[in-house]
């Protein structure tokens, strides 16, 4: 298990947050210049926050779900407990806090345009493509967690199946 999950970070989550990021900043031919102080301050809480809501969801993943986030390791159970009960797509959006994060911290426009790019590459992305995947292989499950919970924009109580 924890050779499928090293996997499945280096290829989504990493190329992301570093990878990308590593490229842009050099194409950009980018120097580090100190941010203002409450800036870096909200983005150490933002990556405290990011990175503990990405352990939870991979934590989830594996133990509910029996699986990755990665598409050839998809879980085989539908998660619907711990963040899934709020939004249903918590591992994009603690990957999306990191990379706002990543920008404050390290005092980059570069870089939140870059989050910005992901942000509307997920928002076409999970509609078009992951959806219809997720309604294929847990159906009526899905439809009904889909009608219940938000895509994006986290609910304020928790869904419940059967509710």
């Amino acid at each position: 298990m924890l050779w499928r999950w090293i996997r499945a970070v280096i290829a989504l989550p990493f190329n992301v947050l570093v990878v990308a990021p590593v490229i842009i900043l050099a194409i950009a031919d980018y120097h580090w210049k100190f941010n203002e102080i409450y800036l870096m301050i909200i983005g150490a809480v933002l990556l405290v926050i990011g990175l503990f809501l990405a352990g939870w969801t991979m934590w989830l993943f594996a133990q509910k779900g029996k699986g990755t986030a990665a598409p050839w390791d998809p879980p085989k159970k539908l998660v619907v407990a711990g963040p899934y009960c709020y939004v249903r797509n918590p591992m994009i959006l603690s990957v999306l806090i990191m990379l706002v994060a990543e920008s404050l911290l390290l005092n980059s426009w570069h870089i939140f345009i870059w989050s910005i790019v992901f942000l509307v590459g997920n928002l076409v992305y999970f509609p078009l493509v992951e959806e219809k995947k997720l309604e294929k292989s847990f159906g009526v499950d899905y439809l009904n967690y889909k009608f219940g919970v938000p895509r994006w924009i986290p609910r304020l109580t928790a869904w419940k199946q059967n509710s």
